[in-house]
């Protein structure tokens, strides 16, 4: 199962029931997978809270709550089982992932334009305050946490939303890996264990600690701190102009402080500065 968006959330509320109507139908020789793509949202706190009047001002956790009730949405059983009475909890990936049996991918930018949006941090007009950014790059860091126990990943750096729509998909990569090459060495990992375990006739546990592969890293995840600090991110366009913006021009854009950066990270205001004209 493989979508984007707030479908790729619903990859992950519907891939083990897949599964199961598959083996109960006797396919018991399919493995179902999931890829997530960009449906990996944060239950967060909004950076400047709104009135709840439509899907984009409600802040994440309203809005899924509204949108249970409208739809009728039934939750996975043994993520229900594990949230009783706040059935909402499965909506966010971080809060269902390790009720899963099925293997999951997980494509997800650090700095989702999606998440950012429905959290009302405006990109576009004018430079952000001191307390958007500080907001922003702590997203960044938000969004790592709840990522790490994640065994199949590809988390770039990036101020975007959806991935594998893209023209570009294939040439994105976090710590020289690209995401074809990250699927395929996933691919690789589920179907040695598959293997290994085929005479158990059970595949509930291959989501879990796929075996390492050398040289074929499936959980891939930047560690830079701020948006678009990695340079094989996808280009910046002026959404009033429609120019290509570098990596440092977009960073002033957002009312970027070097020193102050530099000094946050212990580094040389010069250094930083070069590798950001460098886009590194």
């Amino acid at each position: 199962l493989s979508i984007y968006s707030a479908g790729g959330t619903g990859v992950l509320l519907n891939v083990d029931q897949v599964a199961e109507q598959l083996e109960s139908e006797g396919h018991r020789g399919v493995q179902v997978r999931g890829l997530v793509d960009s449906g990996w949202f944060l239950d967060n706190k909004q950076y400047k809270s709104t009135d709840c009047l439509n899907t984009i001002s409600c802040a994440p956790t309203e809005a899924i709550k509204r949108g249970i009730r409208y739809w009728g949405s039934v939750m996975p059983e043994s993520c229900r089982q594990a949230h009783v009475g706040e059935e909402w909890n499965c909506f966010f990936g971080y809060k269902i992932y390790s009720t899963l049996k099925s293997p999951v991918f997980v494509v997800q930018w650090l700095f989702d334009e999606a998440q950012l949006t429905v959290d009302n941090v405006l990109l576009t007009g004018h430079p952000i305050h001191e307390g958007q950014w500080r907001y922003i790059q702590n997203l960044g860091q938000e969004l790592r946490s709840t990522l790490e126990d994640v065994q199949a990943m590809f988390a770039p750096a990036c101020l975007s939303h959806e991935l594998i729509t893209r023209t570009y998909w294939m040439d994105i990569q976090v710590k020289g890996t690209s995401l074809p090459r990250a699927l395929h060495c996933w691919d690789r990992s589920l179907q040695n264990k598959l293997h290994i375990n085929s005479s158990h006739g059970n595949h509930s546990h291959l989501k879990h600690k796929p075996p390492p592969m050398r040289g074929c890293p499936v959980h891939l995840m930047d560690g830079c701190p701020w948006p678009h600090c990695n340079p094989t991110c996808p280009t910046i366009r002026d959404q009033l102009t429609g120019q290509e913006m570098g990596v440092m021009q977009f960073l002033k854009h957002l009312g970027f402080d070097v020193k102050k950066m530099a000094q946050q990270q212990g580094m040389d205001p010069k250094k930083l500065l070069g590798m950001l004209s460098n886009g590194s």
